[in-house]
């Protein structure tokens, strides 16, 4: 285990800034996601799968901290980690620009919604998922913790099981338009 003040005592890192990074986009999403889930609820939208999304919060949140508890600031970071950990990122601002309106940390949903079919969209059903489930893996890898990558991927992957199950059903129901 590290020092955990050596994060907040030593001259910033790269290990730092990535750490700064990760919360700061995290905390930036949510306060969009929560600006979208008013407006889609006020719009008619309706919340599915509520049951299961304090585990997420749980997740992520535990993620992070294992890593800010455990990760040495002053390690050297892979370069082919880092550079793929950047390209996940650069998939996760193409997939917020292309859904845009209609994106949240939860499930709102309603039939008169359109389905969203640019972007990344046109190539994968759930692009922001596979920017977690890579992040997930990447991040502990890049900070040299391989089995706080491997434990949280299961973890997450049981989440995301499902779901992706109750978000398909939801998604069956919008019209056929594309937004």
């Amino acid at each position: 285990m590290n020092d955990l003040g050596a994060i907040f005592t030593t001259p910033p890192t790269l290990v730092t800034w990535v750490l700064i990074y990760i919360v700061a986009q995290r905390l930036g999403e949510l306060v969009y996601a929560n600006r979208n889930t008013r407006r889609l609820l006020s719009e008619g939208g309706e919340e599915f799968g509520a049951d299961h999304y304090h585990w997420f919060i749980f997740l992520h949140s535990a993620w992070l901290a294992i890593i800010f508890l455990l990760v040495d600031p002053l390690r050297e970071l892979n370069p082919a980690l880092l550079a793929l950990f950047i390209g996940t990122q650069v998939l996760r601002v193409w997939t917020l620009a292309s859904i845009g309106r209609w994106w949240t940390t939860r499930i709102i949903s309603a039939p008169h919604f359109d389905k969203v079919k640019r972007g990344p969209y046109k190539y994968v059903s759930h692009p922001n998922y596979l920017v977690v489930v890579l992040e997930i893996a990447i991040v502990p890898l890049l900070m040299g913790l391989p089995w706080v990558a491997l434990l949280f991927s299961i973890l997450n992957a049981i989440l995301l099981r499902h779901r992706i199950r109750v978000e398909n059903t939801v998604l069956g129901q919008r019209g056929q338009s594309e937004a």
